[in-house]
């Protein structure tokens, strides 16, 4: 046993609600946010240390041209529901930054 350690059960409390970032939803309990996750395919990251682990993929070298070609590929990979929520969040991006004070 390690020393400090509860001798009882420790039982956490449920997640204060929170409104999704993707869908903006609100969020009510922790088997909702797995699912949330799992539904968009995200993942969680914070301190945890078994992402330090992981060996990061290459990102491979290329010339423009290739460049290009990788990106049209993903694009067209992409489902079309995708395709127009990252082209609204640039376009989002782009109408924040421009902004005049």
């Amino acid at each position: 046993m390690v020393s400090g350690a509860p001798k009882t059960p420790v039982i956490l409390p449920d997640i204060q609600p929170y409104r999704s970032q993707l869908t903006g939803e609100m969020i009510t309990s922790r088997s909702r946010h797995r699912e949330h996750l799992k539904a968009h395919r995200c993942v969680e990251v914070g301190n945890d240390s078994s992402l330090a682990r992981a060996k990061a993929q290459p990102i491979p070298d290329a010339a423009p041209q290739q460049r290009f070609e990788m990106i049209r590929s993903q694009i067209d990979a992409m489902p079309e529901r995708d395709f127009r929520r990252a082209i609204k969040r640039d376009v989002d991006r782009v109408k924040w930054n421009s902004r005049e004070d």
